[in-house]
């Protein structure tokens, strides 16, 4: 996918304490910004959406929380495109590419198999100072 994220008209910036609860406010606030931006609910990239977002989230709860006490959640949208990102203050960076392979079946195996699954693609990008992440999922609509 070649879509420069930064082209998207739609964007949405959520900031949530790094707890279980997060995972819950994350997807509830992408139903409601999808639908605000007339994407519909029902559309068959929406629920593996949302399986990944709660995935990825629940990954920053489980692994990142004790060194990031909050985690932010971007959302943004085009006329053919869905992407989000989940940012966390902690370094380590997760390999994604072949995780679905290294026998993985949960968290981020099941991240990357619905992403390609879908032709969408995962990056993670660490942030300037090394000592955080952002993973960004972008995929057709």
């Amino acid at each position: 996918m070649s879509t420069r994220l930064e082209a998207l008209p739609h964007r949405h910036v959520l900031t949530l304490p790094t707890m279980p609860s997060a995972v819950r406010t994350a997807r509830e606030t992408a139903e409601q910004a999808l639908t605000e931006w007339g994407i519909s609910l029902r559309h068959p990239t929406v629920d593996p959406a949302l399986l990944i977002l709660g995935e990825l989230v629940t990954n920053t709860v489980r692994h990142a929380a004790v060194l990031s006490p909050q985690l932010t959640v971007i959302y943004a949208a085009g006329a053919d495109t869905l992407a989000f990102a989940v940012h966390d203050r902690h370094p380590y960076q997760p390999p994604l590419h072949g995780a679905a392979t290294r026998g993985g079946t949960g968290g981020l195996a099941t991240v990357m198999e619905l992403a390609l699954g879908l032709g969408g693609s995962a990056v993670v990008r660490a942030d300037a100072d090394g000592q955080g992440k952002s993973v960004w999922i972008t995929l057709p609509l």
